[in-house]
């Protein structure tokens, strides 16, 4: 049950980061790849940081993970 949560909240964040970064919308398994790596990323950063974490589905988690994904499409716009 864990990991179908992880994946429809990849799916979400990605899906919106999208939206915000102006892509294409490429699919939905697009945007669960784009949302896991993103929140990844945010998680790593905020933890980094020690502004948050990613360890249960909150909304200060669900806005690490969504300024994970828009880093990620930006960094992948400048590779």
């Amino acid at each position: 049950m864990n990991i179908l949560l992880w994946i429809v909240f990849g799916a979400l964040v990605g899906w919106i980061a999208s939206i915000i970064m102006k892509t294409r919308r490429r699919g939905l398994i697009r945007n669960v790849i784009v949302g896991l790596i993103g929140a990844f990323i945010g998680g790593f950063l905020a933890s980094l940081l020690g502004i948050g974490s990613l360890e249960r589905f909150t909304a200060e988690g669900f806005l690490i993970a969504l300024g994970g994904a828009v880093f990620f499409i930006w960094l992948l716009r400048r590779l």
